[in-house]
């Protein structure tokens, strides 16, 4: 029988999704899941954008230019504008999502072999999108102890190598909701102008921010006009991640060149894509007043429940919509799945997302998990209390079968 590729055995499962099979028995088993796994925000989509899906008028549903419409970019340059950046219609490639957009970057700046520095925990993906390029990820390690803040500088330049091409964040991070400071970009800029280097932001996330605090884009500092390459989607700013519609914006002409063969190479995205996300850029300015209000409102519910568990540790997340808890377990993979085969409270349970997935190094996350605060308040107390219940019933059969 011909055999798979080495590189389809290396590619890691999803720690957000491998999981689903035992969500789904479980369910057919009348027992009621809870999705703490994914984020899937339940806040609705704007109005305004499913209205233009629903009013779109077309005899024919055409491909795009390949770099997406010129009539949607030069909008995104006004929104871009609004947030701190300024950033010109052919400085934008519009993808198919934001992991399109990692992916292409990936492939135009890194060579089979090259190292990118990933703070970690970091999205799982990243792991995934480094394998299908043949790239080595060299992590660096942010701990729950301190929030999940940026290293120092002196642990960067300890991983720097002849192989480095570049540094990639995500701001705010996903899984860890941590926000980056002034001063840690200005540490990163110093870094790579000092070694020459990429910094990729995946800046998914930056419309939720809280406690007044301020989002910083990279392509906001000057200095790093030739090695910032931003990653962006509207599937979390809108709540319309069924759309799958992202970006890559740099002001590197040649890493713009290169990345627009490879959008050429799949044609375009979605036509349908670009209408919701060119109505989306219509959203008003309450809407996200609502949102982040919504957020804070979940985030604090499930930091202070979790906090109230015996053995468990949950930093307060400053944006995006993640928490990483420490559980008391050995491995939240054996926890998380037993969760979803053999136990319920009340005919329900809780599907989280294993932290170890969102590890690069060896060993590390075995006993923390990723929890998403995209459900209404009542939910995430209802699924804390049955993790607590949870915690409870796992201790005890670990005791008995020992």
């Amino acid at each position: 029988m011909p055999k798979i590729s080495k590189k389809g055995i290396l590619m890691p499962p999803s720690p957000i999704r491998k999981l689903v099979p035992y969500a789904t028995a479980a369910k057919k088993r009348g027992i009621k899941v809870i999705h703490l796994n994914i984020g899937q925000p339940d806040i609705e989509t704007p109005e305004v954008v499913r209205n233009a899906i629903k009013n779109f008028d077309y005899s024919v549903l055409s491909y795009l230019n390949s770099e997406g419409s010129e009539k949607y970019r030069q909008k995104l340059t006004q929104y871009y504008k609004s947030v701190g950046a300024t950033v010109e219609a052919h400085q934008i490639i519009e993808t198919t999502g934001g992991s399109e957009a990692l992916l292409f970057g990936f492939m135009s700046t890194l060579d089979a072999g090259d190292e990118i520095i990933i703070p970690e925990p970091f999205y799982a993906n990243y792991n995934g999108f480094a394998t299908a390029g043949d790239i080595k990820v060299v992590p660096i390690t942010s701990s729950i102890e301190t929030g999940f803040a940026l290293p120092s500088i002196e642990e960067f330049e300890k991983k720097i190598t002849s192989r480095t091409k570049a540094i990639l964040i995500c701001n705010p991070n996903n899984p860890t909701g941590y926000l980056y400071s002034k001063e840690e970009l200005d540490r990163l800029k110093e870094i790579v102008l000092k070694h020459d280097l990429f910094l990729f932001a995946d800046e998914v996330y930056r419309e939720f921010v809280y406690e007044g605090k301020k989002h910083i884009s990279i392509l906001s500092m000057p200095e790093l006009s030739q090695h910032a390459i931003v990653v962006d989607s509207i599937s979390k700013r809108y709540s319309a991640c069924g759309a799958r519609l992202g970006a890559l914006i740099t002001q590197n002409q040649e890493v713009l060149d290169t990345v627009l063969k490879f959008a050429q190479a799949r044609l375009s995205s979605p036509t349908y894509s670009e209408v919701a996300a060119e109505a989306a850029l219509e959203t008003p300015a309450s809407y996200f007043e609502m949102v982040n209000k919504e957020y804070i409102s979940r985030r604090d519910t499930l930091v202070s429940l979790l906090n109230k568990i015996e053995g468990v540790t949950c930093p307060l997340p400053g944006g995006a919509f993640y928490a990483m808890a420490q559980l008391p377990v050995e491995d939240t993979d054996v926890f998380c799945q037993w969760m979803l085969e053999h136990f319920n409270w009340n005919g329900t349970t809780v599907m989280m997302a294993p932290a170890a997935g969102f590890y690069a190094t060896p060993g590390l996350g075995k006993n923390e998990v990723r929890i998403a605060y995209v459900l209404e308040n009542k939910e995430i107390e209802e699924a804390i209390k049955c993790l607590e219940e949870g915690l409870k019933a796992f201790k005890n059969q670990s005791q008995n079968s020992n």
